[in-house]
């Protein structure tokens, strides 16, 4: 059972973002969702509440209402297995008014911060070589998607 469980809440966008999300990442589901009732702050029959699941890790989004807002303090890491798939995540979150940030971080449409890097970035911004190893950093610094070739030649 896990601990910990991410909450993340949205305006009234919860079940939207659940889907989109559920469909990028593999093994990934919604459990369940809990709806409003007559008389509530939002409209009867929206999403409440949606549990669901990417990549095993249990999450939850409410529909709160609009004065939740999200910062880039919080942020969702992917660890990528190679250039393909960070180039399949960018694409996906970045679809239909997400923005690209800078050093790998996005907003995708709903406004919730992504990390989308390597598995092994710690590696790829190291070198024995002092002045590689800044080369390496300042050639990160200046990509939004992160490109695993321009690293590991810089």
């Amino acid at each position: 059972m896990q601990k910990i469980t991410t909450f993340l809440t949205f305006n009234d966008q919860a079940e939207a973002a659940a889907e989109l999300y559920t469909r990028v990442f593999k093994d990934s589901k919604i459990n369940h969702v809990t709806r409003y009732t007559e008389g509530t702050h939002m409209p009867a029959g929206s999403a409440m509440t949606v549990e669901f699941e990417l990549a095993g890790q249990k999450y939850v989004a409410l529909n709160g209402g609009p004065h939740f807002r999200f910062t880039e303090g919080i942020s969702l890491w992917v660890a990528c297995a190679d250039q393909a798939e960070i180039d399949y995540f960018w694409e996906q979150l970045t679809a239909g008014g997400g923005e690209p940030g800078q050093c790998g971080w996005l907003k995708d449409r709903f406004g919730v911060s992504w990390q989308i890097t390597p598995a092994n970035m710690g590696q790829l911004l190291t070198s024995p070589d002092p002045a590689r190893a800044r080369r390496k950093m300042a050639a990160m610094m200046q990509m939004h998607k992160i490109d695993m070739a321009a690293l590991e030649q810089a």
